[in-house]
C-alpha cells in the first residue's frame, strides 16, 4: 500500500527512484541511511524525517521547512557542530517502535519548499557534506528498498493530524480497543464522531430507531432530504457515514436486552447513552459482572421562564469504583408522561459527549488525569463544573 503511495506522489517517487532509502509511516516521511559526522569526526548514518502533508494520499506542499533528525549532533568535518541548520535542543522525542526524534532542524529558503523532493535532499546535502569530504565512498543513495511493515491501520487514509502534532505514539493507547456506543440520538452521535477518528479497533452500535427529521438538527454534520426519506436506521445511517474515514463499525439497528446483552462482553470500553432507566439498570448490573468499564451520559434541561437551564452529567464505572453507581444514576422506573418534553439541544449534546470522551481518553492515558474524578456534573446557568467521587 505504502508503494503505491509513493508512486502516486512524484516527489516522494523521484526520491526513491534516486537511490534514496524512502520509508512512509504513519504519515511521516522517513530516509535512512543519512551520512553524516558526529563531534568525534566519525562518519555515521542517520534519519530525516518529516510529517506528511495530503490530500487523498497524495503530497501536497509542505507544512513548514524544519526536518527532524535521528542521530548524533551533525557536525562539520573538524567536529565542530553545523551552526547553519541550528534549531532546538536535543528532544529524544519517541514518534513509534524504533524511531525518536533526537534534533530538530531548520534551513528555509526565501520561498519555503515546494515539495518533499526539495525539501528533503537539501537537508540531505547540507548534512552529509562534511561526511563525503571525510570519506568520498559514503552516499546516501543506497537503492535500498524499504519493506512496507506498517500494520494494517483502521483508517481508510492516512491519519495525517496525528504526525503534524507528533502525538502518534499517544493515539496508539487507542489500539486493540473495542468500544459500544449504545443510544445514538444527539449525545450517542456525537460521542461516535470522535471516538471514530481514534484508532480503536471496533465500534459497535446499537439503536433500534430510525434516522428522522428532527435528529438531523442534533446530530453531527449535515443530512440531506433524499437521506431523511429512506428512513433508515440510525445505526445503518451513521454506519454509513463513518465508514467513509474507517473500517470497524458493526451496527445493530436493536436495543441491548437480556438476549443479546452477551455482546458486550470482553470489550473495553461501553457508553451509554440512552433514557430508559429500566435498561441502563439492566446494561450496568451485566457490565459489572462482565468486568466492562462504563461511562453513562445524562443531560437533563429545562424551559423557566423564556430560557432554558439544566444539568450535564458523566458517570463512570469500573471494577476498580462502583460504589458511587446507585446515587449518581437513577434505576428507578417511571411511567411515560405524555406531557414531559425531552429537551435536546446539539451544543449541549456535543458538551456532554465531550465531556464523556474526555474521560475516556483520561481512562487511556491520553489525557493526564490528576484527579481520577468519576462523576461530573455541568450546571449551564452558572457555567459551574462539579467533580466528584473520587477513587
Amino acid at each position: 500500500m505504502l508503494q503505491g503511495q509513493i508512486n502516486r506522489s512524484q516527489d516522494l517517487k523521484r526520491l526513491r527512484d534516486e537511490g534514496y532509502e524512502v520509508e512512509v509511516k504513519n504519515g511521516y516521511l522517513i530516509i535512512h541511511h543519512i551520512p553524516y559526522v558526529n563531534s568525534k569526526r566519525e562518519v555515521k548514518f542517520g534519519k530525516l524525517i518529516s510529517p506528511l502533508s495530503l490530500n487523498n494520499n497524495v503530497t501536497i506542499r509542505p507544512q513548514n521547512h524544519v526536518v527532524s533528525f535521528m542521530g548524533e549532533y551533525p557536525c562539520n568535518n573538524d567536529g565542530t557542530i553545523i551552526t547553519a541548520i541550528q534549531h532546538s535542543g536535543q528532544t529524544d522525542q519517541l514518534l513509534f517502535d524504533g524511531i525518536v526524534i533526537n534534533f530538530s532542524f531548520s534551513n528555509k529558503p526565501p520561498n519555503g519548499y515546494s515539495n518533499y523532493y526539495e525539501k528533503m535532499t537539501r537537508y540531505a546535502e547540507i548534512i552529509s557534506a562534511p561526511a563525503k569530504s571525510l570519506d568520498k565512498t559514503v552516499t546516501a543513495k543506497t537503492f535500498k528498498v524499504i519493506v512496507d511493515n506498517e500494520d494494517e491501520t483502521v483508517f481508510n487514509y492516512i491519519d495525517t493530524n496525528s504526525s503534524r502534532a507528533n502525538i502518534y505514539q499517544l493515539n496508539s493507547k487507542f489500539k486493540g480497543q473495542k468500544i459500544a456506543i449504545i443510544g445514538l440520538g444527539g449525545t450517542g452521535s456525537y460521542i461516535l464522531d470522535f471516538v471514530a477518528k481514534t484508532p480503536v479497533d471496533e465500534i459497535l452500535l446499537f439503536d433500534s430507531d430510525e434516522f428522522l427529521q428532527h435528529n438531523a438538527f442534533r446530530a453531527p454534520g449535515a443530512v440531506s432530504i433524499n437521506i431523511l426519506n429512506k428512513k433508515l436506521k440510525k445505526v445503518h445511517y451513521f454506519a454509513e457515514v463513518y465508514s467513509q474515514i474507517r473500517k470497524g463499525i458493526t451496527p445493530y439497528a436493536e436495543n441491548v436486552t437480556e438476549e443479546n446483552i452477551e455482546l458486550l462482553k470482553g470489550l473495553s470500553y461501553v457508553f451509554i447513552c440512552i433514557d430508559s432507566n429500566a435498561a441502563k439498570s439492566l446494561i450496568i448490573s451485566y457490565l459489572r459482572d462482565f468486568g466492562v468499564t462504563f461511562i453513562d451520559v445524562g443531560l437533563g434541561v429545562n424551559i423557566v421562564e423564556d430560557n432554558l437551564i439544566g444539568t450535564l452529567r458523566v458517570t463512570t464505572g469500573t471494577t476498580s469504583k462502583f460504589d458511587h453507581i446507585s446515587n449518581r444514576i437513577g434505576f428507578d422506573v417511571i411511567e411515560d408522561n405524555e406531557y414531559a418534553t425531552n429537551i435536546q439541544i446539539a451544543d449541549l449534546n456535543a458538551f456532554n459527549a465531550l465531556m464523556a470522551v474526555i474521560k475516556w481518553k483520561k481512562l487511556c492515558g491520553f489525557y493526564q488525569d490528576l484527579k481520577q474524578e468519576y462523576n461530573s456534573t455541568y450546571t449551564i446557568n452558572t457555567s459551574q463544573l462539579i467533580n466528584e467521587d473520587f477513587i
